[in-house]
């Protein structure tokens, strides 16, 4: 039997009431490590979770996937802001892949606090790679960056294509040549 939370004077009918509620409210199955859960979470919960787990940028049309994939990785964003650990875990987030290169690793040296944003979207998160999707994922990468740090965007193409080995006869006459040095 579990404690009361009733004080020791209660009466029959208080005790009574409280057995009755508590049988209602313990047959009610409450999914709590479901609701914390990315992946397991009701979709329709899912942008409170990512609210709760501050994702700062969130668009309805975005795909399941991409949706879940930005809840899981939001925390580890959050622990790393500022860097560019954190921009390339952004971009890994929305199924992209990043070349990134700073200031000072330019020849000649760059401008100070600047970096080149070299950004591949392969689709891999299910989303349609359109200009507000791009739009997206560079406001989120304005929201990670170092806040001094100022970027060049290049878009980058990511393409696939498939090899096949293609074998043909045709008939070939061979000479042997024989060289001599003199």
């Amino acid at each position: 039997m579990t404690k009361s939370l009733l004080p020791p004077n209660a009466g029959a009918l208080d005790r009574a009431a409280e057995s009755a509620v508590a049988n209602a409210i313990g047959a009610i199955p409450i999914p709590h490590r479901d609701l914390w859960s990315p992946e397991r979470c009701p979709i329709d919960l899912l942008p409170w979770l990512a609210w709760a787990v501050g994702v700062e940028g969130w668009r309805s049309y975005w795909p399941e996937a991409l949706k879940r994939e930005r809840v899981r990785r939001a925390i580890e964003i959050s622990r790393t802001k500022g860097t560019v650990a954190s921009v390339r875990r952004v971009v890994e987030s929305f199924g992209g892949q990043i070349a990134l290169r700073e200031w000072w690793q330019t020849t000649p040296k760059g401008t100070p606090h600047t970096f080149e944003l070299v950004l591949t979207l392969t689709g891999d998160s299910g989303a349609e790679t359109s200009a507000a999707f791009v739009d997206d994922v560079i406001a989120e990468v304005n929201r990670t960056k170092p806040l001094r740090s100022h970027f060049t965007f290049v878009q980058g193409l990511a393409a696939q294509a498939g090899a096949s080995i293609v074998a043909a006869a045709r008939p070939a006459a061979y000479a042997r040549l024989d060289l001599a040095v003199q």
